[in-house]
């Protein structure tokens, strides 16, 4: 049965230079696609017990996430989530916020082990039928060994799957683990609490409109005086 994590003491959020360090690690994501193609990307959840508490804050930020996109160059998502004991799903890939939205909402907590391997070596099956620009994680936790979760990072990396891990509270295993497969994998770590929801949601926004419509969405997404993408603008300049 997996441990209680909901008692442990969070550590503070990231601060402004630690998030403008993520937004760095964004430069190094591949060339986005040509014009007229759709990005794909794949949303990742922990919806083990633990999560329950900010699993509504969750799908908000999704739902913001995906109507960013699809303002832009147009993102196709596929929603993958673990709980329970060894249960592990993918929907399939979904052109519409409505349509996800309702996935999302459809799903409930369970108590169970984390199962990050399962979802990255998912992402490293499915850029090889077709190119996925990105893999974004959210969890609390981490309860795998970590040299193979390092080596399904690595592998994503060497296919140019950057993947962006946001964590949720402070546990230290957790940050290790998540800090690693950001850097093999070429992405990115950020850390946030429920305080810091609309500061996360201004990343994941400027994240999917750069993976789907590049340099020229985030300018416009910036115009907005959209935060996030005013901070990731300026790092890739």
């Amino acid at each position: 049965m997996a441990k209680d994590r909901t008692d442990q003491a969070p550590a503070p959020a990231s601060t402004r230079p630690e998030i403008a360090e993520f937004l760095e690690r964004v430069k190094t994501l591949a060339v986005p696609n040509p014009e007229g193609r759709r990005g794909r990307l794949i949303f990742a959840l922990d919806a083990t017990m633990s999560r329950q508490p900010t699993w509504d804050t969750a799908c908000a930020l999704q739902a913001d996430m995906f109507r960013t996109a699809a303002a832009t160059g147009g993102l196709d998502i596929q929603l993958v989530y673990f709980r329970g004991l060894g249960e592990c799903r993918a929907s399939g890939w979904v052109a519409y916020s409505a349509k996800l939205a309702q996935l999302m909402t459809a799903i409930d907590c369970r108590g169970g082990m984390t199962q990050i391997a399962k979802v990255l070596a998912h992402a490293r099956k499915e850029t090889g039928k077709q190119r996925v620009q990105a893999l974004v994680y959210v969890g609390d936790a981490m309860e795998e060994k970590i040299d193979d979760l390092c080596a399904a990072a690595g592998e994503l990396g060497l296919l140019g799957v950057p993947v962006f891990m946001f964590q949720e509270g402070g546990d230290p295993v957790a940050e290790n683990a998540y800090r690693e497969i950001a850097r093999l994998s070429r992405g990115a770590y950020c850390r946030f609490d429920t305080g810091a929801a609309k500061e996360l949601g201004e990343l994941l926004r400027a994240v999917a409109a750069y993976a789907s419509g590049g340099m020229k969405a985030l300018q416009a997404l910036s115009e907005k005086r959209d935060r996030g993408a005013q901070a990731l603008l300026a790092q890739l300049k």
